[in-house]
């Protein structure tokens, strides 16, 4: 991992087509700004683990019966 450290107004630049600048810091946060292709996904983490966690139960909850019932069509 690397890790940097960056004032308000500062930026890092990723891949030269995506800039990640510091627009404010108060009360322990640090607020950034992305600025990137539209084609690339940019998520929060927690968004992200929610997704694979939904996506994992919802292929536990699927019933055999339908996923036969699917191949007969």
């Amino acid at each position: 991992m690397l890790i940097l450290g960056r004032k308000l107004d500062e930026s890092i630049i990723i891949d030269e087509n995506i800039e990640i600048k510091i627009i404010g810091i108060s009360e322990g946060k640090v607020k950034i700004g992305i600025d990137a292709p539209k084609d690339i996904q940019i998520l929060r983490k927690e968004v992200k683990e929610a997704v694979v966690n939904e996506n994992k139960q919802a292929i536990k909850e699927i019933n055999i019966d339908m996923l036969r019932n699917l191949n007969k069509k």
